[in-house]
């Protein structure tokens, strides 16, 4: 029996993100625009990836550094429903705008801080912009 109202709040911006349109993206809300445009100007970056790197969240990062009981199997089961209530939660608020959300497995599955959750709009996919 631990946690608080405090935590649960916090969590719910984990679970239940907001999200919010921003000139021709789908972004986190809270997001930094000057991050955005720096990532804009960067060499062959594509809208898609611009919003992939500016909404990606490390599974590994929802706690602090150095937790305990930090493990893989932790970190996928999260993932996995994150990526569930991502794509459920994108589609309810956009849903002229369907978007891809991913669930990273780095290649060095040891790597807990590597996995990772992202997402893009579709129409963004193949657009070279």
């Amino acid at each position: 029996m631990t946690g608080n109202f405090s935590f649960a709040v916090g969590y719910s911006e984990i679970f239940w993100p907001e999200f919010v349109e921003f000139e021709d993206y789908i972004l986190r809300k809270g997001f930094s625009e000057s991050s955005l445009r720096g990532f804009e100007n960067q060499e062959n970056i594509t809208k898609a990836g611009v919003e992939c790197v500016m909404n990606h969240l490390h599974i590994g990062d929802i706690q602090h550094p150095h937790c305990e009981d930090l493990s893989k199997d932790k970190i996928i089961f999260l993932g996995n429903i994150l990526k569930e209530i991502y794509t459920v939660k994108l589609a309810w608020q956009f849903p002229d705008k369907p978007c891809v959300v991913e669930f990273y497995h780095p290649e060095d599955e040891e790597d807990l801080i590597g996995y990772q959750l992202y997402f893009w709009q579709k129409k963004h996919e193949n657009s070279g912009d």
